[in-house]
């Protein structure tokens, strides 16, 4: 399929998607009792992510552009603190903690990245 919408063509846009289905499938691992608390909060900042980058990509504006980015980066620091939060209550192990918080931590440098292209 011939990508048609101009944020299919962003590579942020499809990290964010990559690493919005890891998280999903990450919060499937948590205990039933964080299905409506730690889970639902991981899925949502995590799809966050990806939603806010193709809002803001409608715009011709970079100001109103920048801001759904900064909603974007937000939202990878919400899921950044779910993380911490898995890990602390033995949800996730060492290796598996660090993993997905590389991955969090290169998403963010490269959003960082493409908000510095964007004129103020």
């Amino acid at each position: 399929m011939e990508s048609k919408f101009k944020f299919e063509k962003l590579r942020i846009w499809q990290e964010a998607m990559d690493f919005g289905e890891d998280m999903n499938m990450l919060a499937d691992t948590f205990p039933e009792k964080e299905k409506f608390n730690l889970s639902s909060q991981l899925r949502r900042a995590s799809d966050s992510i990806a939603l806010n980058i193709a809002e803001g990509s409608i715009f011709q504006s970079n100001p109103e552009q920048r801001k759904f980015m900064g909603y974007s980066i937000r939202s990878l620091a919400e899921v950044v603190t779910c993380l911490h939060k898995a890990k602390r209550r033995n949800y996730l192990n060492e290796n598996d903690f660090e993993k997905h918080y590389l991955l969090s931590y290169k998403l963010m440098n490269m959003m960082l990245a493409f908000v510095n292209t964007l004129k103020k």
